[in-house]
């Protein structure tokens, strides 16, 4: 199935164009305080957010895993999902491979694919958490961080192969991400295995082509519950300098223990130069990876301020890249997907709504109260018809979900691939 853009003009016709005096009050208000609400609409008309390719099918958990149908059985067929929701919200304009789970058979037959969806190739993802068939080493206990020198070899060498993978493709970087860790007291020696792992990533490192940047991730925990190699952001950063100028901490809203102030981690790697990108989901009690904005909508909100600021005045910050990270379990996941993508721009366009301007003025006179009145006006102002005339802006669907159910997306894929197609990945 493909979306045409007579598709999307029909759908259009047929929507409330009501938004547009709301925006007009928007405009207004806003324009009070030298905010230029059209400016905004323009930032957040050209937004993209990547979307990986394992996020395509249903994800599960050890419990069970639950089909849809007419699930991609194939990159190819990722690639078309990634299409409509592209057609649809024109926010999702890139998608992020893991290896080995979308290893493309062939390149130049896949980059037609995206080109012809207008999708660019995101972030690499090596796989080291888990034995594929016919393995030569095992990562049972651990990878990049192995007592074992055979099973590091092993473990740089994916990561080298994948990076090959995305030079053929035309990406620029590669994240990665390590299950390592212990689950006992005792079971690993902290030094040998993170000494183990920084000499893996400079190897890594190493072999990453010119203007390739090298994305570092971390977590507290899972499925190390004891200790985990890289887990926290201060690890990830420690081991990012000491790779060089082209690795950076890629934070992972999911990968923090309860209430961590994530904003403020942020603020801190952006000043430091050493924020690469952003990995967006949502949690209720720890690596959910549940629908973005459907649990803490305000912290993500906060986040996005110090994302806006930081993108403002940190120039010694490379450009991000973004990225959903987040498991279907219960929702179709192309809708799913337009929820996160609605709730990560509707932050970020609140985030752009803040009066910077007073709210540092708020800051010098230490007015507390000030600081957060400003915040939240900024945040509780309904930011969607911005959205709407963005989408309209950049040709996608003013309601992209309306637009999905109305044109039966998820039946006509039925149709296509049948009730028994199953997507590589989780």
């Amino acid at each position: 199935m493909k979306i045409t853009q007579q598709h999307i003009a029909d759908l259009n016709k047929k929507e409330d164009t009501i938004f547009t005096a709301e925006l007009d009050l928007i405009a207004n208000r806003f324009a009070k305080k030298g905010i230029d609400v059209n400016s905004i609409i323009n930032k957040v008309a050209t937004f993209q957010v990547a979307i990986p390719s394992w996020a395509l099918g249903a994800g599960g958990t050890r419990f069970g895993r639950f089909s849809y149908g007419g699930e991609p059985a194939s990159l190819e067929q990722k690639l078309d999902d990634i299409g409509l929701l592209h057609a649809l919200t024109q926010s999702a304009g890139a998608v992020s491979l893991h290896i080995p789970w979308d290893i493309p058979q062939d390149i130049k037959a896949i980059k037609e694919v995206a080109a012809g969806h207008g999708i660019v190739f995101d972030a690499m993802n090596s796989n080291t958490f888990q034995d594929q068939p016919g393995a030569k080493e095992s990562y049972k206990f651990g990878s990049l961080s192995s007592t074992t020198t055979a099973s590091r070899d092993y473990a740089i060498q994916h990561n080298i192969d994948v990076i090959k993978i995305g030079e053929q493709l035309g990406s620029k970087s590669l994240t990665v991400w390590l299950a390592d860790g212990a689950n006992f007291p005792g079971q690993r020696n902290f030094q040998t295995v993170l000494q183990h792992t920084e000499d893996s990533l400079k190897a890594i490192y190493a072999a990453l082509p010119d203007a390739w940047k090298l994305f570092i991730e971390y977590k507290p925990y899972e499925p190390a519950f004891y200790s985990t190699v890289i887990q926290d952001w201060g690890t990830s950063f420690m081991l990012a300098n000491a790779c060089g100028n082209n690795a950076f901490t890629l934070v992972d809203l999911g990968h923090h223990l309860p209430n961590t102030n994530i904003e403020q981690i942020v603020a801190t790697l952006m000043m430091k130069g050493k924020l690469g990108g952003f990995h967006f989901n949502d949690s209720k009690y720890g690596d959910d990876d549940i629908t973005v904005g459907s649990i803490k909508p305000y912290a993500l909100f906060l986040i996005f301020n110090e994302l806006v600021y930081g993108m403002e005045n940190n120039p010694q910050n490379p450009d991000l890249a973004w990225m959903i990270d987040a498991s279907h379990n219960t929702k179709d996941p192309l809708e799913d997907l337009i929820q996160s993508l609605e709730a990560i721009r509707i932050a970020y366009t609140q985030a752009l709504l803040v009066d910077q301007k007073a709210l540092r003025q708020a800051q010098q006179d230490n007015d507390v109260v000030k600081c957060q009145e400003i915040l939240q006006d900024a945040y509780r102002t309904d930011v969607r018809p911005i959205l709407k005339a963005a989408r309209q802006k950049a040709g996608g669907a003013i309601d992209p979900l309306a637009a999905y159910r109305s044109l039966g997306v998820r039946n006509e894929l039925i149709k296509e691939r049948g009730t028994n197609s199953k997507a590589t990945g989780l």
